[in-house]
């Protein structure tokens, strides 16, 4: 697994969300960028993108992975 390869999979489940990702082997480091965000706690915001890794976390090709997620508005304000 690379972080293309994890970029992908996050596209295809949230396609309206941009997605930064680094990392390698099975550690990664996700940044996830939507208006489906907006209005969610962390926890139900963090579950969204779970969701799309699920199969890869229960295969063990990812095993640990750092998610942070932010609407347009919030990651306008982060730069």
């Amino acid at each position: 697994m690379d972080a293309a390869t994890v970029k992908v999979l996050l596209q295809n489940h949230l396609p309206d969300c941009e997605f930064h990702v680094q990392g390698e082997g099975a550690n990664y480091d996700i940044t996830a960028i939507g208006e489906v965000f907006d209005g969610l706690r962390a926890v139900k915001r963090q579950q969204l993108v779970y969701g799309a890794l699920s199969a890869e976390i229960a295969e063990g090709g990812i095993h640990a992975v750092n998610i942070r997620t932010f609407t347009p508005e919030q990651w306008q304000q982060q730069a």
